[in-house]
Formats: structure tokens, C-alpha cells, sequence
């Protein structure tokens, strides 16, 4: 069994999202509790290509371990080959393989859900991505629980990863049709979890402690995987963490402490090197202060503010615009989502 699963451990994964979870926001979010890291899915060809674009995506520091490289393609030989350079280059604790992507762009080069419509293909990928890397790390996968209404068949899509290698399954409790519409279907997600031996990760409508808990008492899952609760509310790890523990929540996190996690995630961002210029980096983080500013009260103002924003000094005067903002309200109720 991976060792983050081992001694009852309930493992807090960290969704892999495109434009999201980059080495940036998972150090943030591996600080503020996150178990376990997986990169933003990466393009096997792209990785065989030497293109140097790609390869920042597979970057990760030392104190995110334990973090998995997330592979996407169709090709089982050329994924291990990818596979096999990513565990050279960086030695990540596992390799993922993305079967869940919706996106039209990764489905139409037959990558991510596709392959839901396709399992001999699916298990053929796994099987050879598993044993093209020799035992060198773990691989997992990650599915949807099937390409429309009429197509579920997690369980059976999990049974066949289980016997050609995969250590462990995350699974999101929507079909490819939903995307992110409507809600995870749990009962299919504990179904799988009953029907193979490896863990099962539950993913889907995961934004509290409670969810956390509920998931944990109700279902077989061995862990969870929180996405876009994330994105607006890093804190989520924190907070899931002390109720698990102390079946009680955590205060609620303060409009500085918000601000605070603003400018450093910004700042952080343009230290890291990946953008030439300052305001590339920014103009990369507007869309993180656009999910900034939904746990934010005044959010829709905030968020025309934002979008303008191309250097980190900028956000200081937007900080003191937005107290400015709050300290003309009259209403002095808390802070809550806007």
C-alpha cells in the first residue's frame, strides 16, 4: 500500500486543475494542510519533445512530497517513455495517469475521459505505462465515473486498473457530460471503493471539514480530493483537518489573513521564474484573485479591480480601496461570500 494510506491515514489530496495547481499554489496549499500533491496534467508528447514549456509544468520542490506527475495521451508506449524521463528528470513519489479530463481539446486527441468509452484501450494504456516503468514508482490513475448517464462504469473501469497495476484510483463522481454541473454521485464512487482492493480517493462537492467527515464515516473512500473548494478557500486542508480531529471548526479566517495569502501568492508567483516579466505573472494570477474574491464581501466590485491588475505593488492600493469600501458600509455584518 503507498505509504501516505498506511496506519488508517485519510489522506487530503489536492485536485489536479489546470492553470491552478501549479508549483506555486500547491506549496501554498501543502502548507496549509494538504497530504498529498498532484502536478496540473501534462502532455506525454510534450515531455518526449524536450519542450521546456512542458517540463515546467512537472516541477515541484522538496516540501510537497508526497506529489505525483499527472500524464495525459493515448499512446501507452510513448506515456512510458514520458513516464520513464519525468522519474529521471525529477523523481516524483508517483506517476498519475489523467482518464477523467473532460476538457474538448485533451478528449478530442483521444487523452483523459475519452478513454471511458473505450476500456480495452484504457487498460491497454495503464498496463503498459505500469509496466514500462519497471516498479520505478507507483502509478495511480484518475477516472470520472463515466462518459454520460448511460455509460457509468466506474466500477468496472476500476476493477480493470486494479488488475493491470494501478496502486490507487481517484475518481470524480461526474460523468464527462456533467463536467462540473449537477452533483457527485458518491454512491458510485463508494461502489468502486467496495469493488477492488487498492484505495479509492473520492472526489466531487468536497468543501468543508463536514464533507470530509461524511465522506469518511459513509463511504469505503481511503481519502479525499478537494478541487474548486481550493481555489477559493485554500484553507479548506486546515480546516477539514481540525474537524476531523476535534469535530469542532476552526474561526473563521480573517478578511487580512485573506489578503495576506493574496500578496504572497502573488508575489511568490513572480519570484518563481516561469514568466519573463512581472506582469505576465500577474496577468497569469487574475484569475486566482477572481476565486480570491468570492470568499470576499463587495466580491463583484473587487473582481472589476482585479482584472486590471499587472503588478504586485497594485494590489496594496486595491487592498486599501476594498477597507475603504467596507468602512463606507453601513451593514456590519460578517464577511461572507460574495
Amino acid at each position: 500500500m503507498l505509504p501516505w494510506f498506511q496506519n488508517d491515514k485519510f489522506p487530503l489530496y489536492l485536485a489536479p486543475m489546470a492553470g491552478v495547481t501549479d508549483l506555486v499554489f500547491r506549496r501554498l496549499c501543502k502548507e496549509l494542510g494538504a497530504d498529498v500533491m498532484v502536478t496540473e496534467f501534462v502532455s506525454a508528447e510534450g515531455i518526449i519533445q524536450a519542450d521546456e514549456r512542458t517540463r515546467k509544468y512537472t516541477e515541484f520542490d522538496e516540501g510537497q512530497r508526497p506529489v505525483g506527475v499527472q500524464l495525459f495521451g493515448a499512446d501507452g508506449e510513448r506515456m512510458a517513455e514520458a513516464a520513464r524521463r519525468v522519474i529521471d528528470r525529477e523523481h516524483p513519489d508517483f506517476i498519475d495517469i489523467n482518464f477523467g479530463c473532460p476538457v474538448k481539446k485533451v478528449v478530442s486527441k483521444n487523452g483523459g475521459s475519452s478513454l471511458l468509452k473505450d476500456c480495452p484501450v484504457l487498460a491497454d494504456v495503464a498496463e503498459k505505462i505500469a509496466k514500462g516503468i519497471h516498479d520505478q514508482v507507483p502509478v495511480t490513475a484518475k477516472i470520472r465515473i463515466g462518459w454520460d448517464s448511460d455509460s457509468i462504469n466506474a466500477p468496472y473501469v476500476c476493477k480493470l486498473l486494479e488488475d493491470v497495476g494501478m496502486q490507487a484510483i481517484s475518481i470524480h463522481g461526474r460523468t464527462r457530460a456533467q463536467g462540473y454541473s449537477g452533483e457527485a454521485d458518491w454512491d458510485v464512487i463508494d461502489e468502486c471503493a467496495q469493488t477492488v482492493s487498492i484505495p479509492v480517493i473520492g472526489n466531487g462537492d468536497i468543501s468543508t471539514g463536514e464533507d470530509v467527515e461524511n465522506r469518511k464515516k459513509n463511504t469505503a473512500v481511503s481519502g479525499v480530493m478537494i478541487g474548486r473548494a481550493a481555489m477559493q478557500h485554500p484553507w479548506v486542508f486546515k480546516e477539514a483537518k481540525h474537524y476531523l480531529e476535534t469535530g469542532t471548526h476552526l474561526p473563521e479566517v480573517t478578511v487580512e489573513e485573506r489578503w495576506d495569502l493574496i500578496f504572497r501568492h502573488a508575489q511568490m508567483l513572480v519570484d518563481w521564474g516561469k514568466f519573463p516579466k512581472e506582469k505576465f505573472a500577474m496577468q497569469a494570477m487574475r484569475s486566482r484573485l477572481m476565486a480570491y474574491s468570492r470568499g470576499l464581501r463587495l466580491g463583484k466590485k473587487l473582481r472589476v479591480r482585479f482584472s486590471t491588475v499587472e503588478k504586485v505593488a497594485e494590489l496594496y492600493d486595491v487592498r486599501d480601496e476594498y477597507m475603504t469600501w467596507l468602512g463606507n458600509e453601513t451593514d456590519a455584518r460578517p464577511v461572507a461570500v460574495a
